[in-house]
């Protein structure tokens, strides 16, 4: 029997007895995350797994919407000059109980001063024990637009900002950079030499306790009963981690889970005369290649044009997504406002050559990396891919790796090309700045490894101003210059879909593809 399959088994046999019941909901998701402090990652995997479950954020995007409503902040004010942005808390959050931490007091501006000085203090132990940083709060800009975090009083927190940022609460209902954590959980864990353990063991305010983990197997949760939002309607929440596609239909199939998060389109078919629903479509979200702009050939911006060139999109969407995606012109999908409904796709093979040559290529091999398992087959996408570059004389090796692996490795910027899916928050900004920044690079967000003061000059101008038709402007014209620069290859629009069984009730699809389990119910 495979490793892989083995797994797959052993991770069954521990799902069956709790699987069906009322109170139970289990979810088929197609990764391990990379850890349970949601600040230290950029994963959509880790976000599913602990981003709206564990943790719980300052503000929150109305279920479905890119909406902001109040969250842990009831209520927030920003100054007339757009300079400090004042957040009131409420009273009766209260922390998880659990065997490794047990809180003292409710939530309050300690903790909310806590979450976001751990990220944006260059000088934080928690700094130095964050694996690779806290990239996302570098990547969006927050390190350098937050000059001061204050507390005005038990239950107010103020920030200072170095100029207006219009994305400012987008960010903060973003698990990565605006999750809270208990200082005194914090404090705890200092004092026992143990501030790893935050990314191991965590606690939050949200609907749902972490349990515990099997390692690429299960993760299992139970309902917050002190939940200051009401408590869930499931009593126990389980991520089986299903790498393999079709297992994760068969699963499905069988009951043994409920939902599927980021299936494949071939799933359509395979679900036909069964309860299980496929639901979802077009989102924020861009299917994009970043090329390593650092290495040789690819530091060509005609090098880099010829491979956008050479690219048939009809039939890579045909091939990989079985024709449920769309082209991709820009880095902004088309449901994003401020996306460039002017620009055009290209494609030329004849001239894909002549810039090939024009680059004085010699015929070096790249190397593709792509995932094992996910939402589209890796090896056919990349294979696709491949066959388009050899017809105008570009060599690749194909390289296939775990996610978590992926994302470190290209965060290093150990690939020539490797190809990705981005999901923005409701705000353009969220593509620009963790994906193609100078300051992200360093934090490992900017897999092309592309650093263009002008470029962060237009999108930082683009972030501090208030008026959208302006803004809009603004971000078309970094859109020309990604289409003229060719950091990325927009690839497509995908339609992204979970699976839903029928006995699952309240499950809202979201345009920000992540799973939100609060007031989910099973029948």
């Amino acid at each position: 029997m495979s490793s892989r399959r083995l797994l797959a088994s052993i991770a069954a046999s521990l799902l069956t007895a709790g699987a069906h019941g009322a109170g139970t909901l289990t979810v088929c998701t197609e990764a391990a995350p990379d850890g349970f402090d949601i600040a230290q990652s950029e994963s959509a995997v880790t976000h599913d797994a602990v981003g709206k479950t564990v943790h719980d954020q300052l503000v929150h995007f109305k279920r479905g919407t890119t909406e902001l409503v109040p969250g842990l902040a009831e209520r927030w004010e920003v100054s007339a000059d757009g300079l400090q942005v004042t957040l009131h808390l409420p009273r009766g959050v209260k922390f998880h109980s659990t065997p490794w931490f047990t809180p003292t007091r409710e939530m309050n501006a300690d903790d909310v001063l806590f979450s976001l000085q751990r990220q944006a203090d260059p000088k934080s132990p928690w700094l130095r024990v964050a694996k690779t940083g806290f990239g996302m709060w570098h990547g969006t800009g927050l390190a350098e637009v937050v000059k001061a975090i204050d507390k005005v009083d038990a239950m107010t927190v103020r920030l200072t900002l170095r100029h207006p940022s219009a994305p400012l609460m987008t960010y903060l209902a973003t698990p990565f950079t605006g999750s809270v954590y208990s200082a005194e959980y914090g404090e705890q864990l200092l004092k026992a030499g143990k501030p790893e353990q935050i990314n191991v063991l965590p606690v939050g305010t949200g609907p749902f306790v972490f349990k515990s983990y099997q390692k690429d197997a299960v993760i299992r949760f139970s309902a917050h009963p002190s939940y200051w939002d009401g408590r869930q309607p499931i009593d126990n929440l389980i991520i089986a981690i299903t790498p393999d596609a079709q297992v994760r239909v068969q699963r499905l199939k069988a009951g043994e889970c409920l939902v599927g998060a980021n299936m494949k389109a071939e799933a359509f078919s395979a679900f036909e005369g069964t309860p299980v629903r496929m639901v979802g479509g077009s989102t924020l979200l861009t299917g994009y290649a970043p090329l390593n702009t650092k290495k040789k050939f690819l530091n060509d911006k005609r090098f880099r044009q010829a491979l956008w060139l050479a690219l048939d999109k009809a039939n890579y969407i045909k091939s990989v997504y079985g024709g449920r995606a769309d082209a991709a012109t820009s880095f902004l999908p088309p449901a994003q406002w401020g996306h460039d409904t002017t620009l055009a796709d290209r494609r030329d093979v004849e001239q894909a050559k002549a810039l090939v040559r024009a680059a004085g290529y010699d015929g070096t091999e790249l190397v593709i990396f792509t995932r094992i398992g996910g939402s589209i087959d890796g090896r056919r996408a990349a294979e696709v891919m491949q066959a388009d570059w050899a017809r105008v004389g570009v060599k690749t090796r194909i390289q296939m790796m775990e996610w978590g692996e992926l994302l470190k490795r290209t965060g290093q910027g150990e690939h020539d090309i490797t190809f990705l899916g981005w999901a923005g928050s409701g705000d353009p900004n969220d593509f620009f700045a963790p994906n193609l920044a100078c300051a992200s690079v360093a934090s490992g967000g900017n897999k092309s490894q592309w650093c263009d003061k002008a470029f962060d000059a237009l999108t930082a101008t683009g972030a501090a101003t208030q008026e959208r038709s302006q803004r809009s402007a603004i971000y078309g014209k970094a859109q020309r210059v990604l289409w003229d620069e060719v950091p990325l290859i927009p690839l497509v629009y995908p339609h992204y879909f979970t699976a839903v069984h029928q006995k699952v009730r309240g499950f809202i699809t979201s345009p920000l593809t992540d799973l939100d389990f609060r007031n989910v119910s099973v029948q």
